[in-house]
């Protein structure tokens, strides 16, 4: 047996395509008015708590990109045209693109309006390959949009994710089951899903900067320092994911959250908060639904976890408002003044359709303050 033979040890192997339309929100914009094209465009409120919803590959070159603040991308690049998100249209693009999907397979498990991840192991049309699949629908977008995507296709659904980013734009790259040791060997270990900038310094702590790196570890020594998350570098290390595409999954819960260098206390977390708050609100613009409760999540130095959830009368239409829960559920926060906090986490859970949230007069109106919370109600945006 090969050494990727003895890496893919998936019985019946899938064939996975993740389609990432590129620049989604700039390029439809770009599309529409033809004064924008070759222009950097960034998509986005202007102002000072604005972040960036998109930017075009010629604003790219400059720095910019998605979730960064607008008045940085405006500092980047000073002759950038900012153009305010129109969720609308860019929805009615998002689902024209969804009907090329179910053409060709049922199987379609949507990740946010520009992407989603396509099982074509029985595709519904005729076809010589999954390659030959993901080079119809990458056509047929383009015929019918304008609009250019980019594809990976590989035997699982982290190893395409990885891929459809290889050629990033309009590009296609496959990743073959014999290839998959060849693939993931000299990737960053950065690629694996949940390995961040902290978990990045465990890693190189332990002489590993690569997935071959990674691949020379145990089960049992990785289970050891990581837990749980541990067997999860384990699999992918050898390009083992078993996880299903799942059609009409919506979603439930958006977060972000982030590990600081040092312990910190309460009172100096607030600016923290908002930072990460800014990356999970600009995650949630992505879906079609609407979350409700905001969510904050704390981890002690000792690795004890809180969590402090609030639910207003009607969902944060703002970041602004966003930020101002989650930093009111603070004040929830009962443990010793002297305790030290390691971790942050800032999330949106209880998302409906839209169009089943009923319409309020006003964002705020009778707003009920998390028990303990002495502050102003959040200000109407």
């Amino acid at each position: 047996m090969t050494g990727a033979g003895r890496l893919w040890n998936s019985i019946d192997v899938r064939k996975i395509i993740h389609i990432d339309m590129d620049a989604f929100y700039a390029s439809v914009e770009q599309r529409d008015d033809p004064s924008l094209r070759g222009r950097p465009v960034v998509v986005a409120w202007r102002g000072a708590r604005s972040v960036v919803c998109a930017a075009s590959y010629e604003a790219r070159t400059y720095g910019v990109r998605s979730a960064m603040p607008a008045v940085r991308a405006e500092r980047l690049c000073p002759d950038a045209v900012f153009v305010p998100p129109d969720f609308p249209r860019y929805k009615a693009v998002s689902r024209q693109v969804r009907e090329i999907f179910l053409a060709h397979t049922d199987l379609v498990e949507p990740l946010s309006l520009d992407e989603a991840y396509l099982d074509v192991s029985a595709p519904k049309l005729e076809s010589a390959s999954a390659t030959a699949t993901a080079q119809a629908i990458r056509a047929r977008i383009r015929e019918e949009t304008q609009l250019t995507a980019s594809a990976g296709v590989a035997p699982n659904k982290f190893i395409a994710k990885i891929a459809s980013d290889w050629n990033k734009p309009d590009g296609l790259f496959v990743v073959k089951p014999a290839q998959v040791e060849a693939f993931l060997t000299p990737l960053p270990v950065a690629k694996i899903p949940g390995v961040g900038k902290v978990m990045q310094a465990r890693l190189a702590n332990m002489g590993i900067a690569t997935v071959g790196d990674l691949r020379a570890f145990s089960l049992q020594d990785l289970e050891q320092r990581f837990g749980s998350f541990g067997g999860s570098l384990h699999r992918r290390a050898r390009g083992i994911d078993e996880r299903p595409v799942q059609p009409d999954q919506p979603v439930q819960s958006i977060s972000a959250e982030d590990t600081f260098a040092t312990d910190l206390p309460l009172r100096e977390l607030e600016p923290h908060i908002r930072r990460i708050a800014e990356k999970a609100w600009n995650a949630t613009r992505k879906t079609e639904r609407v979350g409700r409760t905001v969510v904050l999540k704390l981890k002690t130095a000792q690795f004890r976890i809180l969590t402090r959830s609030f639910t207003p009368e009607a969902p944060p239409a703002s970041l602004e408002a966003f930020t101002r829960i989650a930093l009111s559920l603070l004040a929830r926060v009962a443990l010793p003044a002297a305790t030290r906090y390691r971790l942050v986490g800032v999330g949106l859970s209880g998302f409906r359709e839209r169009d089943d949230v009923a319409a309020q007069p006003a964002l705020f109106d009778g707003w009920d303050a998390p028990p303990g919370y002495t502050g102003e109600p959040p200000a109407d945006p």
